[in-house]
């Protein structure tokens, strides 16, 4: 019943319609009356408008039945679109429910057989109610007019003027559409006709144009179609600019082609080398390559694809560049590793002071090696602060096994296609750096340094630290898949080894691939050793000088350590060491007496007044100011929690210093910990609503938090509350809890020297910390006293004297049970 309805172009010579309609034609198809019940003919793709003349193949026998029969009738019909263009027997509910009513002019009979009527629209209708479905559709019907408009305004007319100059422009880049639909269009005086006509044969689907008719305000009809008009313009634009482009592209191709074929023979009369021979020689170097078959396979495949290729294409640099780079890939390439044990720990420890553990990792691997034969390599993250040598360790590695070495820093890197490459579908594409690191150092094996793996940055090219995960498990990344190469590559000999001053930016899934080995600040004694064996020595020969041309002693590197720098590694210390050589190297210059031997005066003299105060423990003879121990970057330091109360209405808990959330959290508990044992403390609660606390930390203007104050916080509020004094020469570290567990911390070695550098005797610790302790050289815990307790109970114990401070409060005094 349904039919395969489409515009024809090759009606009939003896049909002839004109699709045009005066003023007064429009208003007579106003006034005429139409019957209330209509035989329905459903149109799948075309929408009919009021006033437009269109042709329509019928191809079902229904249709063409309700046709006929109402050519011999009245030659009326309701014409409405299909909902769903693809249903070949749609229900009466598939059907919008707006339609036009239609006159049919003329049925044709076609050549090929088919039935094509001529229908011109008359006037909208809308669906009330169905009759019948059976020869075919009837349903009663409403009259649809447009609301009445006494008169236009100038926006109509400019809608109406902007749609004129739309439709005629596409017609003009539209070679497909005759000139004469332009001149129709401009002869064109009604509003509403204008409107249909065009709507009626733009580019758009059924249901943008049924929108169009269903719309009853002439004025929002306008608008709306001269937003599609505008898309079809946009469109026709943008056809003809690709259309114009491909041709200029294709004529610029031609023209490269053949001056590329005299640019070949004049290099021919010259005797360079053709793109053949260049490929031939491809050919000949593949031969020699230690390669799987697999990878012969594909070679051989690319390099065919290049012979194909026409050389002045752009693709034709990259594949060139693409079989380039597989040769000079180390596939297969190894370098003899060194299992001299003796010899390696030589090397290291002539290249580093200290570091026991990591040059102990590093000899355990070497030795399984050797007994091995073969062992995947160990991914190493060395973690520690700046300048404590990761870098550099690295490079001793590497001789110690002897290695190439690599060192790529990742600092800042945003790009994932860094590690992985590009496809080779970019122009300019170019492997990942892991790949282009290999080829220049054309062996498999290297010590591999990944610098700064913490400082990993994140952006829209991807995420690097995830495309590290691949390269980093030793499971995977014996088939490294590198997006440019597009074969696999064994990175599994190769000996990973990261750095990072922090871990908490590193992924944790890319953290649990590696082995982490902290190395943790210096202390005063290895930095003077180092100073001594390392730094001295290479200033001399970086200034010219000889190498017993200076002697810094003992006391003056200690001078410069504890006065000019503030560090966990030795950088600044290389820097000052290096200014005094550099005076001196002046003196010797300009044939002045110099020093051979400086003095700690002549130091000062050099490097000016003392740049760091390092704080010294302070005396017990004021209540709640307690000393505690921290961690910062750049190693241990002690600080002090100064405490006082004052009269108040109690209950408020002041907090200064410039304290993190943590630290804040740790004073609120260690002050209901008090409150709540003030029985055992000898302390009547009513201070607790007379007093008001304060509790400060000094150096305000340097951001401190973490949990690691939390007993040095508690000591300083008892002693303030009982007035009592605090064990002399004490420090401590530790994390309290609310129900009066005392649990451990960490930078444990830094804090114990930072202890030990301010004069500190007896320190309190976590039990759990203990085996940090043990960890540390005997060499660095003489003459200190260590308490390890489980309760903040014991710490209060430990610290707090039986004796009152001079000068008491004596409200407080008072106030005790």
């Amino acid at each position: 019943m349904f039919e395969n309805i489409q515009l024809q172009s090759d009606i009939n010579e003896d049909t002839e319609f004109i699709p045009m309609l005066t003023l007064e034609e429009e208003d007579t198809l106003s006034k005429d009356a139409y019957p209330t019940q209509l035989p329905i003919l459903p149109l799948r793709n075309t929408v009919l408008f009021p006033g437009v003349v269109i042709p329509i193949t019928l191809g079902r026998d229904k249709s063409i039945k309700l046709i006929q029969e109402a050519y011999k009738g009245n030659k009326i019909v309701g014409v409405v679109a299909q909902m769903e263009d693809k249903a070949e027997e749609p229900t009466f509910d598939q059907l919008h429910q707006v339609g036009t009513i239609a006159n049919v002019i003329k049925v044709i009979r076609m050549p090929n057989g088919n039935t094509t009527v001529i229908l011109q629209g008359k006037r909208r209708f809308k669906i009330e109610k169905q009759l019948n479905s059976e020869p075919y559709f009837t349903a009663d019907i409403s009259i649809v007019d447009d609301e009445v408009i006494v008169d236009y305004d100038d926006v109509f007319d400019a809608t109406m003027s902007s749609i004129k100059d739309a439709a005629q422009e596409i017609i003009k880049l539209s070679p497909h559409i005759p000139t004469e639909a332009g001149i129709a269009i401009r002869n064109i005086d009604s509003p509403s006709f204008l409107i249909n006509f065009i709507a009626s044969n733009m580019q758009a689907g059924v249901n943008d144009k049924q929108v169009l008719l269903q719309l009853t305000d002439i004025k929002t009809r306008a608008t709306e179609l001269l937003k599609h008009l505008a898309k079809d313009l946009q469109k026709v634009e943008l056809k003809n600019s690709i259309q114009n482009k491909t041709k200029v592209d294709l004529d610029k191709q031609q023209r490269d082609y053949f001056l590329q074929q005299q640019l070949k023979t004049i290099q021919e009369e010259l005797g360079n080398k053709s793109n053949e021979e260049e490929a031939n020689e491809l050919e000949t170097r593949a031969k020699t390559m230690k390669w799987s078959d697999a990878i012969g396979a594909t070679f051989k495949k690319e390099l065919d694809k290049l012979r194909r290729m026409n050389p002045v294409a752009s693709e034709y640099s990259v594949q060139s560049n693409y079989l380039e780079l597989l040769l000079d890939l180390p596939w297969g390439e190894y370098s003899n590793d060194s299992f001299d044990l003796k010899n390696a720990q030589k090397i290291l420890d002539d290249d580093h002071f200290g570091l026991t553990k990591i040059k102990q990792r590093i000899i355990e691997h070497l030795a399984v090696l050797k007994l091995k034969g073969n062992m995947k390599s160990p991914i190493l993250l060395l973690h520690g602060p700046p300048g404590v040598g990761k870098t550099s360790l690295a490079r001793s590695i590497a001789r110690a096994l002897n290695r190439e070495y690599i060192r790529m820093s990742l600092g800042g890197m945003r790009d994932e296609s860094e590690i992985r490459g590009h496809r080779k579908t970019y122009i300019g594409a170019m492997p990942g750096r892991i790949l282009q690191n290999l080829k220049k150092v054309k062996v498999s094996n290297p010590v591999f340094l990944l610098d700064e793996i913490d400082k990993l940055g994140q952006g829209f090219q991807g995420d690097p630290s995830s495309a590290l995960l691949e390269v980093l498990d030793p499971e995977q990344n014996k088939a490294f898949y590198d997006n440019f190469v597009e074969i696999e590559f064994d990175l599994s000999n190769v000996m990973f080894i990261a750095t990072a001053n922090s871990l908490q930016t590193i992924q944790p899934a890319l953290l649990d691939r590696m082995e982490v080995i902290n190395i943790s600040g210096y202390t005063l004694e290895e930095k003077v050793q180092i100073a001594k064996k390392h730094l001295l020595p290479k200033q001399l020969e970086e200034h010219g000088l000889a190498k017993k041309a200076i002697d810094l002693n003992e006391k003056v590197l200690q001078k410069i350590i504890a006065s000019y720098t503030r560090e966990s590694g030795v950088r600044a210390l290389e820097k000052r060491i290096a200014k005094v050589v550099r005076n001196e190297a002046r003196k010797i210059a300009m044939d002045e007496p110099y020093t051979y031997k400086p003095t700690e005066e002549d130091i000062t003299e050099t490097l000016g007044s003392e740049m760091i105060t390092r704080e010294k423990y302070q005396d017990n003879s004021i209540a709640g100011v307690v000393t505690g121990l921290a961690w910062t970057s750049v190693g241990g330091e002690i600080l002090f929690i100064e405490s006082s109360i004052s009269r108040g209405k109690g209950g408020k808990l002041t907090l200064t210093g410039n304290l993190g959330d943590v630290m804040k959290e740790s004073a609120v508990l260690a002050l209901e910990y008090i409150k709540t044992h003030a029985d055992d403390l000898g302390i009547n609660y009513k201070v607790f609503d007379q007093y008001n606390l304060h509790l400060h930390v000094p150096e305000g203007a340097t951001p401190k938090d973490g949990p690691s104050a939390g007993i040095t916080m508690l000591t300083a509020i008892a002693s303030v509350f009982t007035q009592r004094k605090v064990r002399s020469k004490l420090a401590m570290t530790g994390e309290i809890t609310l129900r009066g567990k005392v649990l451990p911390v960490g930078g444990i070695k830094e804090k114990i020297l930072a202890a030990k550098r301010a004069g500190i005797k007896e320190i309190i610790l976590c039990d759990q910390n203990e085996k940090d302790i043990l960890d540390i050289e005997p060499e660095y815990l003489r003459g200190l006293s260590f308490y390890y307790v489980n309760t903040m109970a014991e710490v209060l114990d430990i610290a707090l004297l039986n004796e009152r401070v001079k000068n008491p409060l004596q409200l407080i005094i008072d106030n005790e049970k």
